[in-house]
């Protein structure tokens, strides 16, 4: 077999943010390499979204591969653990006890690509920026809890938050607080188009969606605690996955990533004297139903619950992930810190005469018509199976009439953010390696999924939740979350899928190229040395 088997540390939460220190300084290594990388995540502007290389203006993970890797952040999350290193910064801590003030020291000879320099007050400009602009497809929620960011001095940031925030650290160590040059970027709108000025590992040398291709090459001016391992990457953008299989083994690429079907992966692992490796890593993505709570039949308790009884997660992952993925019984995944298998304690195992009492109790007559909407190029090609075996359970309990329709993504979310759709399918890749990061975006106010839902016990627990810095401490609060929308099953969570990336034998830092939530760190990819 193929397969090399990387068990990363468990992640475990936050540990106590007092100091961060400092890694080690300069690029380093790296020689001048170049590592061809495929994907089949495109990133293209659209008159909705004329900006996709500004960290104000986009949230997603294909967006965020390229942020990570050409701007840098204050912080950053480590190989490994959840605890964020320091990165442009030079030491981090909260200053007082109730971690509601958070204070930053940069590092000396900050440069961005373009030659400025990199000041506390462009770090102030920059977060500011993404809370005033407070684009619908950016990353302002991220930071929506900051009162107001100063620089005492041109080396020190201070955040003052509204309410104690323990996972703060975490949130400066994401895209949403990318350090732009404010002599570049607009204060009053997005920058449009492919440029970016940054001071991360990377510039982007050239970006062509009509090609399918961007280039990245090694930052000269580069001050940071990364080892670039490459001179140069090129990132592919292909239609299917199919395709961009047949180009690794042509040796077109050297590298592919997201999104791989269980079928390529089975088949990767099991080939003999291959010069291809398939690397496993434990993983953090979640897969989920969402309910419109004011849809006149999924907006009924009685039709989400029974629904809940009737979903057979073992079978979804057997049958059509080929278990890449496993059962998930709760928003918050296997692996984090106070995950509880809340939908399985409340629901149990698939049972049909459980959720036809359920129905009947509620005075709901039978077969329910229900309608799924997924989208159908965005997750994968496989997301239109998994769809089909939904539909097929819940047909096959007598207690519901469901059909499924795959939507494009860029029709899908904009409408679902509308809670245009009656039951829809959503993934998540997290923001950072927290449990909050699970329950806030999907269950506060102005949440991610626009949604109606509200539970006023939850909209307390989680602000009491982030005054935890030790985050077993929190632990009783957020299995009460957890519980809590399990019996109300505003959603219904699915499935928690394995990272996998598969290389061409000669490439060197595979095990370490995707962070936990799932963004790629192409600094880690190199050519093996012969001899």
């Amino acid at each position: 077999m193929n397969r090399k088997i990387l068990v990363l540390p468990a992640v475990v939460g936050l540990l106590a943010p007092a100091l961060v220190a400092c890694g080690n300084d300069g690029a380093g290594g790296g020689e001048g390499a170049t590592v061809v990388v495929g994907t089949t995540d495109r990133i293209e502007a659209t008159e909705d979204a004329p900006a996709p290389l500004d960290p104000a203006a986009a949230y997603d993970v294909s967006t965020w591969n390229i942020f990570r890797n050409t701007f840098q952040t204050l912080l950053r999350l480590p190989r490994s653990g959840t605890e964020p290193e320091a990165e442009a910064a030079k030491e981090c801590e909260f200053t007082d006890r109730r971690s509601a003030q958070y204070r930053c020291t940069l590092r000396e000879g900050l440069t961005f690509s373009n030659g400025h320099s990199l000041t506390a007050e462009d770090v102030v400009f920059s977060v500011n920026r993404v809370l005033e602009l407070e684009d619908p497809s950016g990353p302002s929620s991220l930071l929506s809890n900051l009162d107001r960011v100063e620089a005492p001095s041109e080396h020190e940031v201070v955040f003052h938050l509204k309410t104690p925030d323990a996972t703060f650290p975490q949130k400066l160590a994401t895209p949403a607080a990318a350090i732009v040059d404010s002599e570049v970027y607009p204060a009053d709108g997005a920058r449009e188009g492919y440029e970016i000025t940054g001071s991360g590992p990377y510039t982007v040398e050239s970006f062509d969606p009509g090609k399918g291709t961007a280039v990245l090459v090694r930052n000269e001016r580069y001050t940071g605690g990364l080892e670039v391992k490459n001179g140069r990457v090129e990132l592919r953008f292909f239609e299917d996955s199919e395709a961009m299989e047949k180009a690794l083994r042509d040796g077109d690429i050297d590298v592919m990533n997201r999104s791989m079907s269980p079928e390529q992966i089975a088949r990767l692992d099991t080939e003999k004297d291959s010069d291809i490796d398939i690397v496993e890593m434990s993983g953090q993505e979640i897969r989920y139903l969402v309910f419109n709570t004011d849809d006149p039949v999924a907006g009924r308790e009685a039709v989400r619950k029974a629904i809940a009884r009737v979903v057979n997660r073992g079978e979804l992952v057997r049958d059509v992930y080929q278990r890449t993925a496993e059962p998930l019984y709760s928003m918050v995944p296997i692996g984090l810190t106070g995950h509880s298998n809340s939908f399985f304690n409340t629901y149990g195992e698939p049972d049909v005469k459980a959720a036809r009492a359920l129905l009947e109790e509620a005075d709901i007559s039978t077969p329910v018509r229900v309608r799924f909407t997924y989208t159908n190029d965005h997750y994968g090609e496989v997301t239109a199976e998994e769809f089909k075996v939904l539909v097929k359970q819940l047909n096959a309990s007598g207690l519901f009439d469901a059909t499924a329709e795959g939507v494009p993504w860029k029709t899908y979310r904009p409408a679902a953010a509308e809670q245009k759709y009656q039951i829809y399918g959503m993934g998540w890749f997290p923001d950072f390696p927290d449990p909050d990061n699970f329950i806030a975006p999907f269950f506060a106010e102005d949440n991610f999924l626009g949604a109606t839902y509200k539970n006023e016990e939850l909209l307390k627990i989680i602000p009491r939740t982030r005054t935890e810095a030790d985050r077993e401490a929190a632990i009783e609060d957020l299995i009460r979350a957890q519980d809590i929308v399990a019996e109300d099953v505003p959603v219904l969570p699915l499935w928690q899928g394995k990272q996998y990336i598969a290389a061409r034998d000669d490439v060197t830092g595979v095990e370490w190229a995707l962070n936990s939530s799932a963004v790629l760190q192409l600094w880690e990819l190199g050519r093996a040395t012969e001899g």
